[in-house]
């Protein structure tokens, strides 16, 4: 009797990681452009803050705000929710001190082809200019739209006007709104019509392509709340906007508020029973940037800056271990990121382009 009872046990047990995988119903997705994975990991850069060509003559203020001689208190100054949550309850990849790799696998090293690679999965030579045409590699996005209960619960939301043509608008299936587009469709609520009015009449620093941050934050946050989504992309900009300007304060100051903002974000996931302990989250990036050392080229990217390839990524998820900082000698790339994607939902995405393989190393 004994025997038997241990074969049924055998039988129906199910592995706790699958059974915590299952419990994922939701996915968000969080870029911020250009931001190194240097600052993610070491926090604020003397070289540059030091430096007056960068630091918008600000460099006393700087150092109060997020300078310590400890890079782990360093970095925690600078994104306290990512070192403090993220870090106690997920997964931090890219620490290239301890051979903890990530990089892109196309060979362009900029915005479009990095924000193409991360949602299809494939890194196509020929999407090769931040101007290129709509896309014509299916995302993990517009799979995911196609499966039973997702239809109109995706959404995306960038501050650059290109997320139309990389996530493909016309032909996907889900709203993409960026950079200047209204929010809320035909029918925004009141907060909708406010951050409409708002974003019409606001300073346009970074011209007709890119608006603030701010914007595309509540605009995006107000949709997850209205529209009860299961799968949100929000891209930010102004990370790599202020890093071409040679602005350090205030690429620091962007990527702050950027933490604040992931905080907030967080908060309301787990005090909504849709999302709470059933959400994965993933932070990333679109390429790495040019180092101090090398002076100028901190302020840009592409296949000729040593270091642009070079990226980071966070998750937190149910069915992932919290196991914080990874120091394993590793490498991934970012065409891995979509498949990911499906895999954290459940699903094996499939395209008539070449797909990288999910990230197995978060389960192990």
């Amino acid at each position: 009797m004994k025997y038997i009872i241990l074969i049924l046990l055998a039988f129906f047990y199910v592995p706790s990681t699958a059974q915590e995988k299952a419990l994922i119903e939701n996915l968000i997705i969080i870029t911020t452009d250009g931001f190194r994975w240097q600052e993610v990991f070491n926090g604020m850069d003397s070289a540059l803050a030091n430096n007056k060509q960068y630091n918008e003559g600000k460099q006393e203020s700087i150092f109060k705000k997020y300078w310590d001689d400890d890079a782990t208190v360093r970095r925690k100054k600078l994104w306290p929710f990512f070192w403090g949550t993220i870090a106690e309850r997920g997964q931090i990849f890219g620490n290239r001190k301890y051979d903890n790799n990530v990089n892109v696998a196309n060979p362009y090293w900029f915005s479009y082809p990095g924000y193409s690679e991360i949602f299809t999965g494939y890194p196509d030579t020929l999407v090769n200019s931040n101007s290129y045409k709509s896309n014509p590699n299916t995302n993990v996005l517009a799979f995911l739209n196609r499966q039973p209960g997702f239809s109109g619960k995706i959404a995306a939301f960038g501050a650059w006007n290109a997320y139309e043509r990389i996530l493909n608008r016309e032909v996907s299936g889900f709203p993409v709104v960026n950079a200047f587009d209204s929010f809320g469709g035909d029918n925004p609520n009141e907060r909708e019509q406010l951050i409409n009015e708002m974003l019409r009449d606001s300073y346009r620093i970074f011209g007709n392509e890119e608006c603030f941050d701010v914007f595309t934050h509540y605009g995006a946050m107000e949709s997850l709340k209205k529209n009860n989504l299961k799968v949100l992309y929000v891209a930010y900009g102004e990370t790599d906007e202020f890093a071409h300007s040679g602005k350090y304060n205030s690429y620091l100051d962007a990527a702050h508020q950027f933490d604040k903002w992931m905080a907030s974000l967080w908060d309301y996931l787990q005090n909504h029973p849709q999302y709470k302990n059933k959400t994965a989250l993933f932070m990333t990036t679109d390429h790495g940037r040019g180092d101090a050392v090398t002076g100028s080229k901190w302020t840009s990217h592409g296949s000729e800056i040593a270091g642009a390839d070079e990226i980071w990524f966070a998750v937190i998820a149910p069915g992932v271990k919290a196991k914080g900082e990874m120091k394993n000698k590793t490498q991934i790339y970012q065409k891995q990121f979509a498949q990911t994607f499906a895999e954290l939902l459940g699903y094996q995405f499939t395209a008539e382009h070449p797909i990288g393989d999910s990230i197995k190393e978060i389960y192990r």
